[in-house]
Formats: structure tokens, sequence, C-alpha cells
């Protein structure tokens, strides 16, 4: 079985950082979940998810435990990790850090896998932003956790990877009203679609969100998580299948060891 490759951003690319928006080739697991499920908080079998991360971990460079995330739940929370979690897995859906040959990694399933880096500083940042969390402001708390640690907002370069498109995001009248009540201005990312329904363009709301914390060079890369069921897994397309569970797509950034 082939290896996992990533998807990757001319922006992040560097000598000082390594990173990837891993799909679902390459792993082990099976059914719903093949093959590269990187979620363990689904139902495929723990040794399978376990053997996956382990060749993540590998593509990286990095030990097994040095493959570290959160306990997502579509908050604006960033925490700053400076060493694998010991205990308890926080809550929150960024980090960053200073550290190096630690990997920083987002689950997705169709939300906007943020990655994040200023080279110049060494700090590194990963975000999950979902619409709850991309509304709340989660990437301008991850761009001001990595101030925090000595990153300055001109040189972050970000990379917003493959997530749901606008063409698949199809939502309600209650989903626009929900952002033009924060701000009439966020109209401007909604598209009619049949009869009531709109779509939503998650991928230039996050790309003005980074603008806005200050961060210039935002790449947005095009592949539609949703549509394309060869490279990845999609909450939505399981959801419209009446699919058990689904698998999750895996986004990482790691400084090097220097």
């Amino acid at each position: 079985m082939k290896q996992p490759s990533a998807f990757l951003a001319k922006t992040l690319t560097g000598a000082s950082v390594s990173h990837g928006f891993f799909g679902r080739k390459g792993g082990v697991s099976t059914g719903v979940y093949a093959s590269l499920n990187a979620g363990r908080g689904s139902a495929d079998h723990a040794k399978d998810v376990g053997d996956n991360r382990a060749r993540i971990a590998c593509v990286m460079g990095v030990k097994n435990e040095c493959l570290v995330g959160v306990y997502q739940v579509h908050s604006a929370k960033a925490v700053h990790v400076d060493q694998p979690w010991p205990t308890d897995i926080p809550q929150a859906d960024a980090l960053v850090s200073a550290t190096p040959g630690l990997a920083l990694s987002i689950l997705t399933a169709d939300c906007a896998p943020v990655l994040l880096a200023d080279g110049v500083a060494g700090v590194v940042g990963a975000a999950h932003a979902g619409w709850r969390g991309a509304l709340d402001g989660i990437l301008s708390s991850t761009v001001e956790a990595m101030t925090d640690l000595g990153a300055k907002r001109e040189n972050i370069n970000a990379a917003i990877g493959p997530c749901i498109a606008q063409t698949s995001y199809e939502v309600g009248p209650e989903f626009l009203d929900t952002f033009t009540s924060v701000s009439p201005s966020h109209a401007g990312f909604f598209e009619r679609g049949d009869a009531d329904r709109w779509q939503f363009n998650l991928k230039a709301f996050c790309q003005k969100a980074l603008h806005d914390a200050g961060v210039k060079t935002v790449e947005v890369l095009r592949e539609d998580t949703c549509a394309q069921e060869q490279d990845f897994f999609s909450y939505r397309r399981a959801t419209k299948r009446g699919e058990s569970d689904y698998g999750r797509n895996i986004s990482v950034i790691s400084l090097h060891n220097t």
C-alpha cells in the first residue's frame, strides 16, 4: 500500500517548516474510513487509526507522540504547546508552538484547516475553522497566540487547506441570518442557490478573517472535500448518504529541529 502523500501550499514551503494537508489515501482503514482516517473520535478500529497516524508522523519526520492535536469543539480558543500533552488533551480549535520537533495537527471533514508559519521568528500554528469557529474569531485568536510567542503578523504566511467549496456548501436562510446579524457585510460571502437556499464561501470568509488579523500572505487551496470523494473524507457527503460515520482528514505543520 502506498504511503500517505499530502497536498502542499507554496507559501509554507521553506527551509524551517514542514507541512502537509493529508487526505484519505495511503492508510490502512477500510469501509467508510478507507483509508487514511486520522480521527480517534471516529468509530474506526483504534489500531487502524493509530497505524494511520504513525504513517503520518513518519512522513512528517517526527515521533508518534509528537503528532499533537486538540479536542476540537468549534470554539475560538487557541492554545500554546511546547511538548506532547502529558494527560488530558485540551478543548480548543487551534494550537501554536515555537518548539521544533512537534507536529501540530488539525482534523477536518469539510471544515477549513488553516496552517500558519512565521519562519523568521520560528513560530507555527494550526487552526480548525468551521463556520462557527470562523465566525467567532478562531483565526484572529490563532494569530494572536502566535504573536505571544514572538511572531510578527506581517511575517506570518498562512494557507487554507482543502475544505468544502462554495458550490457544495448549501445552507438555509437562517444560516445567512446568523452571519448578517454579526455584520451585514457578511452577506457578500453568500450566493443564491435554488429556492430559499444559499451557498456559503467558507474559504473566502477565512481568507478575509486572516487578512483582518494582519496576515498579508494567504494561499487558498482549490480542492473541494465534499466533491472529491477519492481524495478526501467529507461529513456532508456522508450525511447525505445516510452513512453511519465518516473519516477525518488531518493537516499538520512543524518546525524543523536545528
